[in-house]
């Protein structure tokens, strides 16, 4: 393997199913709002038996928070290669054939018998919140046996979630692949994905992480989750000493993105939002893409903030090739007025 890539990403392969549920049906399910849930088989089973009435108007896509990054990256045009695991099911074929589409590079060998491909229950209450419940099925196996190192050393970051942390398995990968970056002198990016797993599994996720890492994505919430506190000041102080570089969205009021030297605020790309599924993973995967094509912090905090707009003014966690052509082909005139 010689192929040069931008990013390396690992993760969980999830398909995604999402069904409009109201607020009194989450209280009804016992299920905190905005939240990411771990389900076992059997709570998936009893989950879907109450959700019979919603899954007629329900939409199957691929997911996976690095997954969704990596595929915007290639979507953008660069060049990507994506370790996951998936089940020899219509899932799996589902999922890997979503990659193939958008010109992600994965392992071939990546489909197994006797595993159940990953599944996301992706619930959309009115004001576009999204709310997951998660069957990691064939992923909690994902280890660093499957790791690519080849891939890894040939490309400008890897980027990681912090949802690895999840599993023992998964954690230890993440790890290798960091000590691999970092010998390798490859950038390693991080997204800490979740709020309850960054005050959950802190210690974790500190030793999976190492002293330092070169990029982090976090929303505000998960940022004050990491600082332990409620101030998003003191919040950024402790992110400067953990990361090189940074990112904090903030929703509706954009993002701030700290370059190592100063710290930049994003105005946000105003939009009617819809659904809030995936916009980190855009803004990461759009961010990404724009630092490893010769962009600074400050144009591709616009850049994502304008690509994950785009997301929130639609359904889906994902938006197509060309939808992202599109942003590509609109920026140069939208950046003038941003």
């Amino acid at each position: 393997m010689k192929k040069h890539y931008d990013v390396y990403g690992i993760g969980a392969a999830l398909v995604d199913t999402e069904i409009h549920v109201t607020d009194a049906d989450l209280s009804a399910w016992g299920i905190e709002k905005g939240m990411m849930l771990l389900l076992d088989e059997a709570r998936r089973k009893k989950l879907l038996d109450f959700l019979t009435d919603h899954l007629g108007c329900s939409k199957r896509t691929s997911g996976g928070s690095t997954a969704n990054a990596i595929t915007a990256i290639a979507q953008f045009g660069g060049k990507t290669f994506y370790t996951c695991k998936v089940g020899d099911d219509d899932n799996g074929r589902f999922y890997l054939n979503d990659l193939s589409t958008a010109g992600v590079d994965y392992q071939t060998d990546n489909r197994y018998k006797d595993g159940i491909t990953g599944t996301c229950l992706v619930m959309i209450t009115p004001d576009a919140e999204r709310t997951l419940n998660s069957f990691l099925g064939i992923n909690a196996t994902l280890s660093e046996h499957d790791i690519v190192q080849e891939a890894i050393i040939n490309s400008d970051y890897v980027y990681l979630e912090a949802y690895m942390v999840l599993s023992p398995s998964s954690r230890v990968a993440a790890i290798r692949i960091r000590e691999i970056a970092e010998e390798s002198k490859v950038k390693v990016a991080i997204s800490l994905s979740d709020s309850g797993v960054v005050s959950n599994f802190r210690d974790d996720l500190h030793e999976m992480l190492g002293k330092h890492v070169d990029l982090l994505f976090s929303n505000r919430i998960e940022a004050l989750s990491w600082a332990q506190t409620d101030n998003l000041d003191i919040a950024i102080d402790s992110l400067k000493n953990f990361a090189r570089t940074f990112v904090i969205t903030l929703g509706a009021e954009g993002s701030l993105v700290y370059d190592g030297m100063q710290l930049h605020t994003i105005a946000p790309y105003k939009v009617q939002a819809v659904n809030t599924t995936g916009a980190g993973d855009m803004f990461a995967g759009a961010f990404l893409f724009a630092i490893t094509h010769g962009k600074d912090f400050l144009t591709a905090g616009k850049f994502a903030s304008f690509s994950a707009a785009a997301v929130v003014s639609d359904y889906g966690s994902r938006l197509n090739v060309t939808k992202q052509q599109q942003i590509l082909a609109q920026w140069d005139n939208v950046a003038k007025t941003f």
